[in-house]
């Protein structure tokens, strides 16, 4: 039985971690080392917006430890991620290139939608815990060093998520800045977060129970963890007895919570900011249990890697979550749900029938999907201009699983779909896009925009959609007893851009059924 072995590599606001795993066999994960060393490169972007050379020296020689670490346990492949501190910087590609020079090591970065989306996949590599545990109505509460994340589960679906701006270090630097005492800073948290709290519950949560709390963080996970003694079950506590370990974290100087905690004295105030957080979130959403897996980033970063090479296959449904995500976007600005459905039925038709021709797979499939779910969200701003009124709404919103790029090509079918195609060398071009992804829109586009003429009456004529490949013809044939005139002025307009996408000719032909 070949194993492989794998490092990930979290470069975090307050630390740096590495985890060294082992895959032998099919679903055979298994971590075999870790190393985390502190670092506070937060502390420098969220106060002044950039890295200093100190800290990007400091960080280059704990790669450096990393990477003789990673050659001992002859590692095959490895993914190193940054997060908010690095995302955040002004000189992030400075940054990323000295780290590169210097160490070998290529640092991505994650926006804040594929982070957690990285850190939901890590609770989801516990296995049966999580799957029992979002069959209820469940909320992940993910707490990073400059936002958290709060996604929210019912009868394992994802029905929200929002990021909110209180992550632990930003508060922690706000305190600084405003010299709070250890007296005030829980009344300070309270007052700093109340605000985004308060909107959050009125947006999302509105009259909807909340029974478990899972947390992700650095911070207080671990410490819950330690108390449970490894023991997962212990890691659950009922919100009162959280409110008793809490307690205990209060009062006494630094040093000595420490010690009698087990937390090193640094971590002390940001464990504290994090239980507070946590606290007051439980209350806002009257949970009753909190569990702590005492997962971390580099836990879902390998999950994904062991996915992606199908060395692992996980149960949950990841790709729906994305999708229930953009359903969920779409009813917050009126978009018609059964328009929706009728576009992904009919683009699916489209796209699977043809995937000897475009040459695309079952992610650029999930980008066609959102772009029909989100096709008509603009018209909540504008009904004269929803190509590109949709458009600001999906770049302006997270996508949670979905990396900038994607969205920017989910954003860019749903425009041109409205609106005229700008061609890859025109004046202004596609901003952002390279070469592989503008084809990708331009693909999608195509399909998109014929799906769309099918039902341009927005009435469902059409009851049964077929399409088969037919040499250089895409014959479809679809079943109405009604008038489908407008239909076909549709098609034959649409048709010329999709030929000319494609060299496939679309032919219409109507069965009707008595």
């Amino acid at each position: 039985m070949s194993v492989k072995t794998f490092a990930a590599i979290d470069v975090g606001s307050f630390e740096l971690s590495l985890k060294i795993f082992e895959f032998a066999g099919k679903n055979r994960m298994r971590e075999v080392d870790s190393l985390t060393l502190r670092m506070d490169l937060g502390s420098d972007t969220y106060a002044e917006g950039k890295i200093s050379n100190e800290k990007i020296d400091e960080l280059c020689r704990a790669l450096k430890r990393f990477v003789a670490v990673m050659k001992s346990y002859r590692v095959e492949a490895y993914q190193a991620y940054g997060t908010s501190a690095i995302r955040e910087t002004e000189n992030f590609a400075i940054v990323q290139d000295k780290i590169a020079q210097r160490t070998g090591i290529r640092v991505d970065i994650l926006n804040n939608a594929e982070q957690r989306f990285l850190d939901y996949k890590s609770v989801a590599s516990k296995g049966e815990s999580f799957r029992r545990i979002i069959e209820e109505k469940t909320a992940i509460l993910d707490i990073g060093g400059g936002s958290i994340q709060i996604s929210l589960f019912d009868n394992d679906t994802l029905v929200s998520t929002q990021n909110l701006r209180l992550g632990v270090l930003r508060l922690q630097e706000m305190l600084h800045h405003l010299n709070a005492g250890s007296a005030q800073t829980e009344k300070l948290i309270d007052e700093l977060a109340s605000a985004q709290l308060a909107a959050y519950k009125k947006l999302y949560l509105k009259d909807r129970g909340i029974k478990n709390i899972i947390v992700v963080d650095d911070y207080m996970s671990p410490w819950i963890v330690r108390q449970a003694r490894g023991n997962e079950r212990k890691a659950m506590v009922e919100v009162e007895q959280f409110e008793r370990q809490r307690a205990l974290l209060k009062g006494g100087n630094a040093m000595q919570v420490a010690h009698e905690l087990d937390i090193p004295e640094e971590k002390v105030q940001l464990t504290f900011i994090s239980a507070v957080l946590v606290s007051r979130i439980a209350r806002l959403m009257d949970a009753s249990y909190i569990w702590a897996p005492g997962v971390t980033l580099c836990d879902g970063i390998a999950y994904e890697y062991a996915e992606k090479n199908k060395m692992l296959k996980g149960e949950h449904d990841f790709e729906q979550d994305i999708v229930a995500c953009a359903m969920n976007i779409s009813k917050r600005y009126m978009g018609s749900r059964r328009r929706a459905e009728t576009l992904r039925g009919i683009t699916g038709t489209i796209f699977d029938s043809m995937k000897k021709v475009h040459g695309l797979g079952k992610r650029e499939r999930l980008y066609l999907d959102i772009a029909a779910i989100l096709h008509d969200c603009g018209k909540y701003i504008s009904l004269t201009e929803i190509g590109d009124t949709s458009y600001d709404i999906i770049m302006a919103t997270e996508i949670i699983g979905l990396s900038l790029e994607e969205r920017m090509i989910v954003a860019n079918v749903v425009r041109f779909y409205h609106g005229s195609f700008v061609y890859y060398g025109q004046q202004g071009g596609v901003p952002g896009l390279e070469r592989n992804a503008y084809l990708t829109v331009a693909k999608l586009t195509a399909i998109l925009r014929l799906a769309g003429s099918l039902d341009r009456s927005h009435k469902q004529k059409l009851k049964g959609v077929k399409a088969v490949m037919q040499e250089n013809e895409l014959v479809f044939t679809v079943e109405s007893l009604e008038d489908i005139t407008l239909e076909r002025g549709g098609f034959e307009m649409h048709s010329r851009f999709f030929s000319e996408v494609f060299s496939v000719k679309p032919v219409l032909k109507q069965k009707k059924v008595f």
